[in-house]
């Protein structure tokens, strides 16, 4: 079985919770473009992103980890436009083909690699945008044809101070 590795992804620039084991670690203060929707990362060279910035191996590493984790505000019932902008950054590892997965129709996953999927909100947040909060990363982890580990809310930045992930 492989070493645990951890795909942490975080809107904060100064993260203060604490990562045990193997990680990779991306964050808000990194220089990444948004995703063009030119289908070169399935076309011209599958797998792999044309755009090159700071974002460059973060398809490659979620195609390998254990778990991914989500750090974000709650906006709206979703995550941060930084964060947004990263799972678009994901494209990579999907294929341009489909397969029924839960009985609806969804890509096929480039890679076999399964992994959980937690998310961590932060922010004065309503109980409808929880519960929107909730449906969307459930959702995104029936895209990626991966499983919900957990997903927290705290009331601000300041209570993710010393959280172990």
């Amino acid at each position: 079985m492989a070493e645990p590795f951890k795909v942490i992804l975080t809107d904060l620039e100064n993260p203060t919770f604490s990562v045990s084991g193997n990680y990779k670690l991306y964050k808000n203060d990194m220089n990444v473009k948004n995703c063009i929707g030119c289908f070169g990362c399935w076309l011209k060279t599958p797998g792999e992103c044309l755009i090159k910035d700071d974002s460059q191996n973060f398809a490659q590493d979620l195609s390998k980890c254990t778990e991914f984790i989500i750090v974000s505000r709650c906006v709206y019932g979703d995550v941060s436009p930084f964060i947004k902008k990263m799972q678009d950054r994901s494209l990579p590892n999907l294929l341009p083909f489909f397969v029924i997965r839960k009985k609806e129709m969804h890509h096929k996953v480039r890679y076999s690699n399964k992994f959980l999927f937690s998310a961590i909100f932060y922010g004065d947040t309503s109980d409808e945008e929880k519960e929107t909060a909730r449906e969307i990363i459930y959702r995104n982890s029936l895209n990626t044809d991966s499983q919900v580990k957990e997903i927290q809310f705290f009331e601000s930045e300041k209570d993710l101070e010393g959280l172990s992930l």
